[in-house]
């Protein structure tokens, strides 16, 4: 494949850094580094009060062109503070220095872009953004309480700058296609229309303590209704005549991210930041095609196994329409998927050396957002303010969430996927803050996508219906790779796109409605899950070459795992190291 070159080239970079004279830990970078960190926090008060800054919890994001202009100047500080810096920083140091100089420069190119032109998508955007954060928010407190309450009297103000930042792409011609336009608007309108009581933002005042010392809560929810009522109802509002009044007049005819504005710059970059490669949407589309049949030929394979005798579209077509695939109630669902993730914590000391102490719950998908909701995802949770990782599963629509999926999306959402890592990288005090909670697709949903596979191994996959359904699920990532840069990058239609998904893999229909719609507006991310997975699995294979008998899955878990996000070049340099390491210490046993 195109990246196992750059094994090569990761290897030179390893040994270069280990033939460099050492120096010692630098105070300018450690001091550059505990600079950005402090600003990054007071930026992102989602992130410092879910890391128990209780002032934070108030606040709300400053989305404006000033702020901005702001994060721009201060970006480039940072970045001219990073030049000055020594160029022989070896180990730690010259990782730390690395790392920061990519996420500096990734966060002012999305600047460059003016991203914030287009702040919603068919998945998400900052009408949804504060229902996520009631989801899993702790209260406790009558302190609690009222910084919710702020943040609920902040909402308007930020519903007006995003629309005013939509309101600059609408003019530039910086949009989302129709459709999407058209799925905002529905969730837009149903927002609109909910009663204080019925809001998903009531949620967390509700879970305050009956005896709240010295405390009227009674008094603390009916002030937040008022809020509800008089000030969120109002920029709701504003918000559906915004899109109904100048955003969907705008909004793009043609799907392609290639489309827009400066388009073709912007496209292949969104395939560079979110894959951490240097990979063309070309080769992409090529590689995508190429995992497609393989995955393909496998999957004859584990047909056979069944006993069916038809044809791959008769055997998609029971898949899909066979009841004893299906629970027949939400609370089945939900009790199948916890199952599973028990047998699958049985099976993790002898898998990974290091466990996260941070646990984690089986919950259900807010009712609110569960019927353009994917088919599940992962909450994260917070040590430091007492709440457990949430592995959120959609119980909506039950003939569309068969059942031999189900040990897959768990290996992937829960463990020993997206929270068996990010909690470990929450809990690595020895990198530092920037580095534990980097946002870098292509490791983490990579490293959920190698799960999946690892889910084979570690023998979770019980039958061969549950073996076929995790090749559903990787076929739906390589359809990814077809699908996204057949959208965006070569002009493919929905239909053409929808083909690799309805005829490739036993994805029910409604889940394959909802992927489209979101790769249709997030271009690019979805790419990241495939590329990942493929160089983690190529740099296991190399490790188990080079190491022979002596390889230890555990010891390469942690080696992948305890520095935290990487982006793939530099995680590829890093078990460069940890294989020339493991082959020293191993000739040193007896």
């Amino acid at each position: 494949m195109v990246w196992l070159r750059g094994l090569g080239c990761a290897a030179l970079l390893f040994l270069a850094l280990s033939a460099a004279p050492a120096v010692a830990a630098s105070p300018a970078l450690d001091a550059l580094v505990a600079d950005y960190e402090a600003w990054a926090l007071s930026d992102d008060p989602f992130e410092a009060g879910r890391r128990g800054d209780a002032d934070a919890l108030s606040r709300l994001p400053d989305p404006s062109p000033a702020a901005d202009a702001r994060r721009r100047a201060a970006l480039t500080g940072f970045r001219d503070r990073l030049a000055g810096l020594p160029a022989s920083l070896t180990g730690e140091d010259a990782l730390n220095r690395d790392f920061l100089g990519w996420t500096l420069s990734r966060r002012l190119a999305s600047l460059d872009f003016d991203e914030a032109r287009m702040p919603f998508s068919s998945d998400g955007g900052f009408d949804q953004t504060l229902g996520y954060v009631a989801a899993g928010l702790p209260m406790r407190s009558a302190g609690d309480a009222r910084a919710w309450i702020a943040r609920l009297k902040a909402l308007p103000a930020y519903y007006d700058a995003h629309i005013a930042n939509a309101r600059r792409g609408a003019r530039s011609g910086f949009t989302q296609p129709r459709p999407t336009a058209l799925q905002v608007l529905e969730r837009a309108r149903a927002a609109a229309a909910l009663e204080p009581d019925e809001d998903p933002l009531l949620a967390p005042l509700r879970r305050l303590p009956a005896d709240l010392a010295g405390t009227d809560r009674n008094a603390l929810l009916d002030e937040a209704r008022n809020v509800l009522r008089d000030r969120v109802r109002p920029a709701r509002a504003r918000f559906v005549a915004f899109l109904e009044t100048d955003y969907l007049p705008a909004a793009r005819p043609n799907l392609a991210a290639r489309s827009l504005p400066g388009g073709e710059a912007y496209y292949s970059w969104l395939v560079a930041d979110h894959t951490t490669t240097a990979l063309t949407p070309d080769q992409i589309h090529q590689i995508g095609v190429d995992e497609v049949a393989r995955i393909r030929r496998e999957m004859d394979g584990v047909m056979a196994e069944t006993g069916f005798k038809g044809d791959f579209p008769a055997f998609l077509a029971m898949l899909r329409s066979d009841p004893r695939f299906y629970a027949r109630s939400r609370e089945e669902l939900l009790e199948k998927a916890s199952r599973i993730a028990k047998r699958i914590d049985d099976e993790l000391p002898a898998w990974f050396a290091t466990l996260p102490r941070l646990t984690y719950g089986v919950r259900p998908v807010p009712a609110d957002i569960e019927e353009t909701y994917t088919t599940g995802r992962y909450f994260g949770g917070s040590a430091a303010r007492g709440v457990a990782g949430g592995y959120m599963v959609n119980t909506s629509r039950l003939d569309q969430r068969p059942l031999y999926e189900l040990p897959a999306l768990t290996l992937h959402e829960a463990v020993p996927g997206h929270h068996l890592q990010i909690a470990l990288a929450e809990e690595a005090q020895s990198v530092p803050d920037f580095r534990r909670n980097a946002d870098i697709t292509a490791y983490t949903e990579g490293w959920a996508l190698y799960a999946e596979r690892l889910g084979g191994e570690m023998g979770i996959y019980r039958d061969p219906w549950e073996r076929f359904g995790r090749l559903s699920y990787e076929m739906w990532r390589a359809c990814r790779l077809v699908a996204d840069t057949g959208i965006h990058w070569k002009g493919w239609s929905l239909e053409k796109a929808r083909a690799c998904f309805a005829e490739k893999s036993a994805l029910s229909p409604l889940n394959i409605e909802v992927e489209l719609a979101r790769y249709v507006s997030w271009p690019g991310q979805a790419l990241a899950y495939k590329i990942g997975e493929m160089r983690i699995v190529s740099l296991r294979e190399a490790a188990e070459r080079e190491l022979g008998d002596r390889f230890d899955i555990r010891r390469f878990h942690d080696a992948v795992l305890l520095a935290g996000p990487l982006p793939l070049d530099m995680l590829e340099a890093r078990l460069v190291g940890w294989i020339a390491a493991e082959r020293q210490r191993n000739s040193t046993r007896p």
